[in-house]
C-alpha cells in the first residue's frame, strides 16, 4: 500500500483549462510549503492544452527535492515516511505530448482553431511510463483512458488491483517571464488489496523553456494531498494538506529514431 501510494502522488502526466488570476499560481508556488487549502480552481472540461514548445518525445528526469508532513505527528499519510526514500533520488522515464484528435465532423465551428492544433499529454503513454518507473514492468498491466472523457483514467495492476484518477478542476497562467503554470485537483480511488483508499490531490506544476538542449525544459512542481470525507481524520484535518512534496523536472527531447530504437 505505502508503494501505491507513492506512485499515486506523482500521476501528474495524465492531466482546454481555465486562466487563473495573473499571477495566482505563481505565488502559491513561491509560498511552499505555506499552503492552508486547495486553491481555487474551475470544473475541469477537454484536456489541459500545453504550449506549442512542449510537443514532443521527451525522456524526463525527475527529482524529489523536499517534501513536509504539516500535521504531523497527529495525521500522517500512507507512504509518506517511505517517501523519504526518493529524496534527491533522480527518476527516468519518457513521456511525449501530442496533437489532440479532433472529432470528425461537416461543420468547421471555429476555422482558426482548425489551423493551429492543441497540444495535450499522451496520457496512455505517459501514464504507463511513470507507473512502470515507480512500481516496475511487472506490476503494472496497462493504462486505460477514458475515450469519453480525457479526465478519467484507470492503472490496471496485478492480483486485480486498480487505481482511479478523476481530474475534477484545473487553472492555467502564463507568466511574464513566459512560464506556463498549470494546476489541477483529481480525486483518486485505489482498490484492492483490502479497503479502498481515497484522497484528493492538487498539482502545481511552473514549465519554463530553456535556451539550452539538454535539457530543453524545466519545471518546479508541487503536489499536495488532501484527506477525502471518508477518511477518519477528515474533520481533523480541515481544509490543510497532509502532505506536500515538490520536485524538480528536466526534460530532454528524444529523436524520433531513437524512441523507435528504445521500443
Amino acid at each position: 500500500m505505502k508503494l501505491i501510494c507513492s506512485f499515486c502522488l506523482i500521476v501528474l502526466f495524465l492531466l482546454w483549462s481555465t486562466e487563473a488570476m495573473a499571477g495566482e499560481l505563481a505565488e502559491r508556488l513561491d509560498n511552499f510549503p505555506e499552503w492552508k487549502k486547495i486553491t481555487l480552481a474551475q470544473p475541469a472540461i477537454g484536456d489541459l492544452a500545453y504550449p506549442d514548445w512542449m510537443a514532443g518525445n521527451w525522456q524526463v528526469v525527475s527529482t524529489l527535492v523536499d517534501l513536509v508532513a504539516p500535521l504531523a505527528p497527529e495525521i500522517v499519510t500512507p507512504g509518506f515516511e517511505g517517501n523519504r526514500q526518493y529524496l534527491n533520488q533522480p527518476l527516468s522515464f519518457q513521456v511525449q505530448f501530442v496533437e489532440e484528435k479532433k472529432p470528425v465532423s461537416g461543420l468547421k465551428i471555429n476555422s482558426r482553431q482548425d489551423t493551429k492544433p492543441t497540444i495535450v499529454a499522451d496520457r496512455a503513454f505517459n501514464g504507463l511510463n511513470l507507473a512502470r518507473a515507480y512500481l516496475g514492468d511487472t506490476d503494472v498491466l496497462s493504462v486505460k483512458v477514458d475515450p469519453d472523457s480525457p479526465n478519467r483514467q484507470i492503472t490496471l495492476l496485478r492480483h486485480e488491483r486498480q487505481l482511479v484518477s478523476i481530474v475534477s478542476a484545473r487553472a492555467t497562467e502564463t507568466t511574464s517571464d513566459g512560464k506556463f503554470i498549470a494546476t489541477e485537483v483529481f480525486q483518486q480511488l485505489f482498490k484492492g488489496g483490502g479497503r479502498a483508499y481515497f484522497n484528493t490531490v492538487e498539482s502545481t506544476t511552473a514549465y519554463r523553456k530553456l535556451s539550452t538542449p539538454n535539457p530543453a525544459i524545466e519545471a518546479d512542481q508541487v503536489t499536495a494531498v488532501y484527506l477525502s470525507p471518508q477518511d477518519p481524520d477528515y474533520f481533523k484535518a480541515g481544509s490543510h494538506p497532509v502532505a506536500l512534496y515538490r520536485y524538480r523536472l528536466e526534460f530532454f527531447p528524444i529523436s524520433q529514431e531513437s524512441r523507435v530504437k528504445s521500443q
